[in-house]
């Protein structure tokens, strides 16, 4: 049978495309990703092709939790729950459960798209939440990203937000690369990576491999660790390339991302590093660090901008 006419679609959904000045971006319904950033042609994320499925949660948005929950195991108020496990080597439910969701687009223009997404109700995670991720471009300003939940179901639900970009310096190696995290504590060591770990571990980040306070050369270190002790207000994450002074930055506010998980990108090809900002540290399901109470109806929000350095 010939299927005469037919166009099908990619496993990331039919690309968005904004535009302002000499910003370009490109987004995907499945997962609300974020494919593509770019400044005169310059990449400032790592770009995903239309045609690949996502390695590594490449652009994705991170709800209804971020990070890990150890063993997908949690309880909430007197119940105890099981989501499903996806990272089968540390035992972990990882990054939530809408990566892989078409969203539908509810508004679109030039330069700004809205997304919205119904999470209904399932073993594991029996709440209904109404999601919306928003990106917007400014000539000037870059990437703006809003990123939105609202109970819309009759219990409250526990909740968490992060999005997981790859910041780049036009894809050249991280090892070349300066870093600069503000952030004063880290969650664990080196030879912890990989795993929720207990908030007992926190420790100053000062004098460890995991120290970027001082834009610091990257070199061979690796890093997928949770930062804390960011600043209360505006905080940047910078990524550039001292050679040639191209790079990207990330903007948040610390009252609203008081967290920060830093991934130096190994399952990319060291090309770019994972910078994502989460309203929660690892395992806050178990922990209760951060952790979002939703109440029905109540809304939460969580704003961040991706800009050239």
């Amino acid at each position: 049978m010939t299927n005469t006419g037919f166009h099908g679609t990619g496993p990331n959904g039919s690309p968005i495309e904004l535009a302002a000045g000499s910003y370009r971006a490109t987004i995907y319904p499945v997962g609300a990703t974020l494919a593509a950033l770019t400044r005169d042609g310059r990449h400032l994320v790592l770009p995903l092709p239309e045609d690949t499925v996502p390695h590594a949660y490449t652009g994705k948005v991170l709800m209804p939790w971020p990070n890990r929950i150890a063993g997908g195991r949690y309880s909430f108020e007197g119940s105890d729950y099981q989501v499903p496990v996806n990272e089968p080597e540390t035992g972990m439910a990882l990054h939530g459960l809408v990566c892989w969701d078409e969203w539908q687009v509810a508004e679109a223009a030039a330069d700004r798209v809205v997304l919205r997404h119904r999470l209904m109700g399932q073993p594991g995670y029996p709440f209904t939440l109404e999601l919306e991720a928003v990106y917007a471009l400014d000539a000037g300003a870059g990437l703006s990203v809003e990123l939105a939940a609202r109970n819309a179901g009759t219990s409250a639900a526990p909740y968490g937000v992060s999005a997981h970009p790859y910041l780049t310096a036009d894809l050249v190696p991280v090892d070349r690369c300066v870093l600069e995290v503000p952030a004063a504590q880290v969650l664990g060591t080196l030879e912890q990576s990989g795993r929720p770990l207990d908030l007992s571990e926190l420790q100053d980040v000062k004098g460890t491999a995991l120290a970027f306070t001082a834009a610091e050369p990257i070199g061979a270190r690796t890093a997928d660790h949770a930062y804390a002790g960011l600043p209360d207000g505006e905080w940047q994450v910078r990524l550039t390339d001292p050679e040639t002074g191209v790079g990207s930055v990330l903007s948040a506010n610390g009252k609203d991302a008081p967290w920060l998980q830093v991934y130096s990108g190994e399952q990319m090809g060291r090309r770019g590093a994972a910078v994502e900002p989460m309203t929660c540290p690892p395992d806050a399901f178990n922990s209760g660090e951060g952790l979002i109470v939703l109440a029905p109806g109540e809304e939460h929000r969580l704003g961040f901008g991706i800009a050239a350095a």
